[in-house]
């Protein structure tokens, strides 16, 4: 199992950060043209996802009552986690604020959500967001965002470092 590589857009569709591990095959393309094309792709899925999904969706909140409504979080009517091809699995989270983190891994990888949000509230929000000398709606430069997003990615159990 391995890791291909990770996305950071913002609300806007701007690539805030961009890394890749294992990737095998390169686009061809410039990578700005990929970040447009990977954004778009996401944009049209989200919106397929949320026309066709019959029900609102709802996540456990950690207030309230158990097994009331109250204690439930409404998340719309999304449920767009992960897809995959016959080639690799693409994992998806998008936060309240519409910061999205993309994922791209091997097949053998199950749900990452929890990875991801880690990635987004232990990372980002910590080095980048609270960071006074990091602009937000900007690529990030932060190099100490950089390394500990690194070192997070090859610690996971399912990053490999002999792929590729």
């Amino acid at each position: 199992m391995t890791v291909h590589n990770l996305y950071l857009f913002d609300r806007n569709g701007v690539c805030l950060h961009y890394s890749e591990w294992h990737r095998k095959k390169q686009a061809g393309i410039p990578k700005e043209e990929e970040y447009k094309l990977m954004y778009g792709m996401l944009f049209s899925i989200r919106s397929f996802v949320s026309k066709m999904s019959p029900l609102d969706m709802y996540a456990e909140s950690k207030g309230g009552i158990e097994g009331r409504r109250d204690n439930l979080a409404y998340l719309g009517k999304d449920g767009f986690l992960a897809f995959q091809t016959s080639r690799y699995k693409l994992h998806y989270y998008e936060t309240p604020t519409g910061i999205k983190v993309v994922m791209n891994t091997d097949l053998g990888v199950g749900p990452i959500r929890d990875v991801l949000h880690h990635i987004y509230s232990a990372l980002y929000v910590e080095l980048v967001v609270k960071n006074p000398l990091c602009p937000l709606g900007q690529t990030v430069q932060s190099e100490l965002f950089r390394s500990r997003l690194d070192s997070y990615v090859r610690s996971l159990p399912f990053f490999s470092a002999r792929a590729g």
